[in-house]
């Protein structure tokens, strides 16, 4: 099921759960600089990486839940290099600069982030959705969603068969109602155990 890209807690906050909405959304991590004139090498983690190109703002922080720990830049220039991306940031013009951005976040206010189309959503709106099968069962409630390289999991808990692993995949969730904080989805044989 197509969905856009989370915002994501910080590395120190494993298992954070958020009450409210995120303030920015994750673009990627800043790994390291790039060259010696403050080019900032990011593993992005947006659905829409070539996209980053056209925003007019970006922010550098620690934390996409908390607006405090974030600085505003003008981004100068985005692109594509392998699977990262190279950001040119205003006031960034160093390598020592560049070096001090190391480990943080590359955000995009919630605001300013790509409309989502039909049937898109970010995953941040479905934590806390009450998850039932086509058949009425309720499972649970939404409880973190992992990333994982093939598809996500959605980790359901709270119901009586205790903490349930759902890949997002389109034959499993089969209708996510933001509005209405639900999720149907079909239980395939052997994703739970007996």
């Amino acid at each position: 099921m197509p969905r856009s890209q989370p915002a994501k807690p910080d590395s120190s906050g494993e298992g954070r759960r958020p009450s409210s909405n995120p303030a920015f959304l994750v673009l990627g991590q800043i790994t390291r600089p790039h060259g010696i004139r403050g080019e900032l090498r990011v593993l992005f983690s947006t659905a829409f990486p070539d996209r980053v190109s056209e925003l007019e703002t970006v922010y550098v922080g620690r934390d996409p839940y908390d607006p405090a720990t974030a600085q505003p830049y003008e981004l100068i220039s985005s692109r594509r290099h392998q699977d990262t991306l190279l950001v040119r940031l205003a006031g960034i013009d160093s390598r020592e600069a560049a070096d001090a951005m190391r480990d943080k976040l590359l955000l995009v206010a919630l605001e300013d982030a790509v409309p989502l189309e039909e049937g898109e959503y970010y995953l941040f709106q479905i934590i806390g959705a009450q998850v039932v099968t086509t058949e009425g069962e309720e499972l649970g409630r939404v409880a973190e969603v992992l990333e994982t390289g093939a598809n996500d999991v959605i980790v359901v808990r709270g119901g009586l068969r205790g903490e349930i692993l759902l890949p997002d995949i389109p034959e499993v969730i089969l209708k996510v109602d933001i509005e209405h904080a639900r999720v149907t989805v079909a239980l395939l044989p052997g994703l739970l155990s007996d």
